[in-house]
């Protein structure tokens, strides 16, 4: 769903699905690409933030100035159906940190400006990075977004992060609901004793 607007950390940014967040001032990331510490990720550790972390990571990211460069890089799992890759992130870090259901008493809360998940990470314990997908379960790969500062480090991540998903063996059981804006239609989204099924439904009862 090429118009629907991601939307994530409850407002803190919003873009155009893609395979990459984009945006910051060119000037200022090549500055910050000069200043920041390049042997910081030589073997980055990446931890999931959990749902009820969601505000503590919020507030401390609070003034990220988010963008997707650095991600453009080719990897194997750009190339990957994106529901696989849902399965692929629930086998390796648990359940996303956060979806529509954490979503719906937010102000002015409409379905089609959402996303179907939202991974949240910190590297390092210090960079924030955000996982999410691009057209619920109809697209291949995924949409990255990390701190401006450390652009010229994320390339390293992302490999990481591939290569994490990648070396596992069988996926893991998930139900996600999705929304999609161009044809008006909610989605159960599932991966259920090794089928994938995208399951047109009413809007659910739990996000009325």
């Amino acid at each position: 769903m090429a118009a629907v607007m991601a939307l994530a950390v409850c407002g803190l940014m919003s873009v155009p699905a893609g395979q990459a967040l984009t945006g910051g001032n060119a000037v200022s990331e090549a500055v910050a690409q000069q200043t920041q510490p390049r042997d910081l990720l030589a073997e980055p550790e990446i931890v999931k933030v959990a749902r009820s972390d969601r505000a503590e990571f919020q507030r401390r990211f609070r003034n990220v100035q988010w963008t997707g460069a650095g991600f453009e890089g080719s990897t194997v799992i750009d190339r990957i159906p994106t529901r696989e890759l849902r399965a692929r992130l629930q086998k390796v870090y648990g359940d996303p940190s956060q979806k529509l259901r954490d979503l719906i008493d937010g102000a002015n809360f409409r379905p089609g400006h959402y996303i179907q998940f939202e991974y949240w990470f910190v590297i390092n314990d210090e960079i924030p990075m955000m996982v999410l997908d691009i057209d619920g379960p109809f697209g291949n790969g995924l949409v990255f977004a990390g701190d401006s500062r450390y652009v010229d480090l994320m390339p390293e991540v992302k490999r990481t992060l591939s290569g994490k998903l990648m070396d596992i063996t069988g996926l893991a059981d998930y139900d996600d609901h999705y929304y999609d804006i161009n044809d008006d239609q909610w989605y159960l989204v599932r991966y259920h004793d090794g089928s994938f099924t995208n399951e047109k439904v009413n809007r659910p009862n739990v996000l009325r």
